[in-house]
């Protein structure tokens, strides 16, 4: 999920009705890999889901969950609008949990890579579930708060393995007679993306803004409603926050934000091509059970001390790698042309195939296609010329560093 300054340009010959539809389809198969089919009955709403509606918004299956694609706007106006300016994402399907308890930092370490211990109050961490074959089960953030409980969010899509992992860790902890408490909660999640963030939100906080950093927390009114957590983070590259928001306020939220003209609803195809731009992974397309940390050069989210103490799950397969060289690397790419999806396979430049892309799509800032996905590691160097095959034809791209917009993360400068 992580400095940024680029002007971006709409309109640039992207056929917006096509674009929409393979976001429909990306999103449905997505929701396959993480939950069984459902009948329309059992897809599970966010207390948003009629606002949602009455807003205009194309709904979609996600991880079980029945969310909005997109508004009136088209998915590139609202792209452009959250680097511009400011969007309204409604994030309630992400799982949240509190960890409470003497034990707490212990247990949290027991499940994942990051050095929870080393957190000052109110910071967080993205960090990683890994499993003991050295794959990754889950990304999620960890913030240490002053209330004395670390603040949990984790994807939508894992809710059930995650939720599953933490209760059975629990129950280990707690025959030990470890002093350690669980709570999954009910609260809805909204996030608030773009340059406009803090203009927009300071008129409805006590708290100055100016103060809370990238990756820290604070508990707070907003607007008028209590309870709320508001984290700067996110999930598009740019200044940000998440506000966890008890559900009998966040229409009350939504509308008081909405009543500010820098800001408008985005939905999930914009919340992909956003993320994509950053550089950042989508659990289940970019990194899932089968991947390391080390392949997924996510190498920076195991804490030192976690590394030489390897007391997490995996770490007997994990900490070898980050010395070795590890068979395939997660990379980013380039190219012009058609569109490189997910699949895509890819091709050295005599073709032979050396990988495949997990997440690919028509960049609204670059104006070219970018793409990320895992090659053999002597194909890993930045500006290595490679191939992509598109409708059975090869055509030209390029490894390259990530992010590919640079970040605006808001570091207090």
């Amino acid at each position: 999920m992580w400095s940024r300054m680029l002007f971006c340009r709409r309109g640039f010959g992207i056929p917006r009705k096509g674009y929409l539809q393979s976001a429909r389809v990306g999103f449905a198969g997505r929701q396959d890999r993480h939950s069984s089919q459902s009948s329309e009955d059992s897809i599970r709403k966010t207390p948003l889901f009629d606002f949602h509606r009455d807003h205009g918004g194309k709904m979609v299956q996600f991880a079980g969950w029945s969310m909005p694609v997109q508004y009136k706007d088209s998915h590139i106006d609202s792209h452009m609008h959250t680097r511009q300016h400011c969007s309204l994402f409604d994030v309630s399907h992400m799982l949240q949990s509190k960890v409470y308890g003497r034990d707490r930092v212990k247990f949290m370490e027991s499940m994942v890579v990051g050095d929870v211990a080393e957190l000052k109050d109110n910071q967080g961490m993205l960090t990683l579930f890994t499993n003991h074959k050295g794959g990754i089960n889950d990304d999620l953030i960890v913030t240490k708060t002053d209330q004395g409980y670390l603040y949990v969010v984790s994807n939508a899509g894992c809710a059930d393995k995650d939720s599953a992992n933490m209760k059975a860790k629990l129950s280990e902890f707690k025959s030990a007679g470890h002093d350690v408490e669980l709570e999954f909660l009910d609260e809805c999640l909204i996030a608030v993306q773009g340059p406009a963030t803090t203009k927009v939100l300071q008129p409805g906080l006590k708290d100055d803004l100016s103060k809370l950093t990238f990756m820290t927390s604070t508990l707070t009114t907003v607007f008028g409603i209590q309870g709320c957590r508001v984290t700067r983070c996110g999930y598009t590259g740019e200044d940000g926050v998440e506000i966890s928001v008890p559900q009998s306020g966040v229409v009350a939220l939504m509308q008081h934000l909405l009543a500010n003209s820098e800001v408008k609803l985005a939905g999930l195809g914009a919340r992909d091509s956003l993320r994509l731009e950053a550089g950042l992974c989508l659990y289940g397309n970019d990194i899932d059970e089968t991947t390391s940390p080390v392949e997924a050069t996510l190498v920076w989210t195991i804490g030192k001390r976690r590394r030489k103490a390897m007391d997490f799950p995996g770490a007997e397969i994990i900490v070898p790698q980050i010395k070795a060289k590890t068979a395939r690397k997660r990379v980013g790419l380039v190219s012009t042309g058609p569109p490189v999806r997910q699949h895509t396979p890819i091709l050295s430049t005599e073709g032979h195939v050396i990988g495949e892309v997990t997440s690919g799509c028509p960049s609204p800032c670059l104006k070219q296609n970018i793409a990320m996905g895992y090659v053999d590691s002597a194909y890993a160097k930045n500006g290595s010329p490679i191939q992509v095959e598109v409708r059975k034809k090869a055509i030209k791209a390029v490894v390259t560093k990530m992010p590919f917009v640079p970040t605006n993360y808001y570091s207090g400068q």
